[in-house]
C-alpha cells in the first residue's frame, strides 16, 4: 500500500507505506546524504547510462565503412542502427516492470553482463545482416539497464533537491553520451578498426558492475512491488514498434501497396489494439493505463517522441550528409557534432531558469519552439554551408535540452515510489520509440527521394544536389510534425514552476 505526505507545493507525493501504514523507512536508511558521498554508485550508473546511449549512435559514424567492408543498401544501414534502437525501445517498459518486482539492482547487473559479453561477438561479424542481429542483442541488455540507472539513481537520495540534482546529471550524461556518440565512433576510426567502438563495451560494462556491486544498495522487500510479470504486454508491445518501422521502409522498397507492405502496416495496427485491450484487462499490467490520466505523464511521453524524432532523424541525416555529400572524414564529421555537444552542455542553467520562472507549461512550449527554429533553420543550412548548420544545432539542441530534461524529471516524479522503474523505462520508451521512427522516416525519405543505394566513392555534383533537395524537404517535414507533437505535450503539462513533478 502507499500512504501520500503533501510536499512544498501542497501537492501529494507517494511514499511506500509499510504493514501498519506508515512510511517505509527502508529507503530513507539506505540513502546518501550528498552527491560526492555517493560518488561510486553515482559514477557507475552514469557510465552505465552512458555507454548504453552512447551506442545509440556510435556506430552511426561508420556506417559509410561499414557499407564499404560489409555491403549493404540504404536501408540495412538504416537497419544498423535501428535495430538498437527497435530492442531497446520495445524491452523499455518490460525491464521497468522487471525491475520493480525483481529487484532493480539485480536486473542492473544482469544487463551490464550481458551488455559486455555480446559486444565481444562483434569480431565475428562478417556480414550486414549479423551486426544487426547483433545490434539487436545489445538493444535488450541495455534495454535491462536504462531505466534502472535512472531509477536508481533517483533513488540513491532520499530529499528531493539531491534527487532533483542527481537526475540532472544522469539526464546531461545520457543526452551527451547520444551526441558524443559520432565523435568518439570517428575518434576511433581514425587509429583503429570499426569493431573496435563495440569491442570497448566490455571493459566499461566492467568497470559498471564493480561501482553498482560497491555503492548500490540491494532492493529492500518494502521498495518493490509484488505483481506478476506481464509477457504478452511485452510481446505486443514489441510487435507493434517493430511492424510499425518496418512498414516504413518496406513502402518504399516494395510499393506502399504491396502486400508486406499493407500487411505490416495492419499488423502493427492490430498488434497496438491488442496491447491496450490487454493492458486494461491484466491484472497486473506491464502499463497501467490509467497512470496516462494524468496530464503529466501524456503531455511529458508526448514531447519525449517529439524531441527524439528530431534528435534521430538530425544525427542520421547529417552522418550521410558530412561523409557523403561533403566528403569528410569520420573524425571531421564527428567533431562537427560540437554544437550540439557544448549545447547540451552549457544550456542547463536555461532549462532549468524556464521551468522555475515560467513553468512547465510554458517552458516546454518555448522549447518545441526552439526545435522547430532549429529544423527550419537546418532545412535552409544545408546549402549554406556549415556556419549555417552549427547555428541551427544550437537552436535544436536548447529545444532538446529544454524539453527532455523537463519531461524526464516529471515522469520519474510522477510515480509512486515502487514504480520508479516503470515510470523511468516509459520516458525512455518514448524516447525510443521516437528514436526508431526518427531515423526510419529519414532514412525512408532519403532513399525514395535521393536514391536507394549509396554508391561507393565521391558523389557527383547532381547526386549532391539532389540529396540537398532531399534534406530540405526532410527537415521542413520534421519541423511540421516535431512542432505539432511537441507543442500538444507541452500543452499538457502543469503551470508547476517546480523542477520535479509529483501526481496530484
Amino acid at each position: 500500500m502507499t500512504t501520500t505526505n503533501a510536499n512544498e507545493t501542497g501537492r501529494p507525493t507517494a511514499a511506500v507505506a509499510g504493514p501498519d501504514g506508515s512510511p517505509s523507512k527502508a529507503l530513507a536508511a539506505r540513502s546518501y546524504p550528498s552527491l560526492g558521498a555517493a560518488w561510486i554508485p553515482l559514477a557507475a550508473l552514469c557510465l552505465a547510462f552512458f555507454v548504453e546511449m552512447v551506442d545509440n549512435t556510435l556506430l552511426s559514424i561508420a556506417l559509410p565503412t561499414i557499407g564499404r567492408e560489409l555491403g549493404g543498401s540504404t536501408t540495412a544501414l538504416q537497419w544498423v542502427t535501428g535495430a538498437y534502437s527497435l530492442t531497446f525501445g520495445g524491452l523499455l517498459l518490460t525491464a521497468g516492470s522487471a525491475a520493480d518486482r525483481l529487484g532493480r539492482r539485480r536486473v542492473l547487473l544482469v544487463g551490464l553482463a550481458a551488455f559486455g559479453t555480446i559486444s565481444l561477438f562483434v569480431v565475428a561479424v562478417t556480414t550486414t545482416g549479423q551486426l544487426i542481429l547483433l545490434r539487436a542483442a545489445l538493444g535488450i541488455a541495455a534495454a535491462a539497464m536504462a531505466p534502472i540507472t535512472n531509477s536508481l539513481v533517483f533513488r540513491l537520495f532520499a530529499t528531493d533537491d539531491l534527487r532533483r540534482r542527481a537526475m540532472t546529471l544522469m539526464i546531461v550524461v545520457g543526452m551527451s553520451g547520444f551526441i558524443l556518440g559520432p565523435l568518439l565512433g570517428g575518434t576511433v576510426l581514425a587509429h583503429f578498426r570499426w569493431e573496435w567502438l563495440l569491442v570497448v563495451n566490455a571493459p566499461i560494462a566492467l568497470v559498471a558492475c564493480i561501482g553498482v556491486r560497491l555503492g548500490v544498495p540491494v532492493d529492500h522487500p518494502d521498495d518493490l512491488t509484488h505483481d506478476r510479470l506481464d509477457p504478452w504486454g511485452a510481446v505486443l508491445s514489441i510487435a507493434g514498434i517493430g511492424l510499425g518501422c518496418w512498414s516504413l521502409t518496406s513502402g518504399v522498397a516494395h510499393g506502399w501497396t504491396a502486400p508486406i507492405t499493407v500487411g505490416s502496416i495492419a499488423g502493427a495496427a492490430l498488434a497496438v489494439v491488442l496491447f491496450l485491450r490487454h493492458e486494461r484487462r491484466s491484472a497486473s499490467p506491464m502499463l497501467d493505463l490509467g497512470l496516462f490520466s494524468d496530464g503529466t505523464v501524456r503531455g511529458a511521453s508526448a514531447a519525449q517522441v517529439g524531441t527524439s524524432i528530431a534528435m534521430a532523424g538530425v544525427m542520421f541525416g547529417l552522418i550521410l550528409h558530412f561523409q557523403y555529400a561533403l566528403g569528410w572524414s569520420p573524425m571531421k564529421a564527428g567533431l562537427a557534432n560540437l554544437p550540439i555537444i557544448l549545447t547540451m552542455i552549457l544550456g542547463t542553467p536555461v532549462s532549468e531558469q524556464l521551468t522555475t520562472r515560467l513553468g512547465h507549461r510554458v517552458a516546454c512550449l518555448i522549447g518545441a519552439g526552439f526545435l522547430v527554429t532549429g529544423l527550419l533553420g537546418m532545412a535552409w543550412a544545408v546549402e549554406h554551408g556549415y556556419l549555417a548548420i552549427a547555428a541551427s544545432m544550437v537552436a535544436l539542441s536548447l529545444g532538446l535540452r529544454t524539453v527532455m530534461t523537463i519531461c524526464a524529471v516529471a515522469l520519474v516524479g510522477a510515480m509512486p515510489a515502487n514504480r520508479t522503474s516503470i515510470g523511468a523505462a516509459l520516458n525512455d520508451t518514448a524516447q525510443e520509440v521516437g528514436t526508431s521512427i526518427g531515423t526510419a522516416v529519414v532514412g525512408t525519405l532519403i532513399a525514395a527521394l535521393v536514391t536507394a543505394q549509396l554508391p561507393d566513392g565521391a558523389w557527383s555534383a547532381s547526386l549532391v544536389a539532389d540529396f540537398f533537395h532531399g534534406e530540405r524537404l526532410i527537415y521542413g517535414v520534421l519541423a511540421v510534425v516535431v512542432g505539432i507533437i511537441a507543442a500538444t505535450g507541452a500543452l499538457a503539462l502543469t503551470d508547476s514552476r517546480s523542477v520535479e513533478e509529483h501526481p496530484g
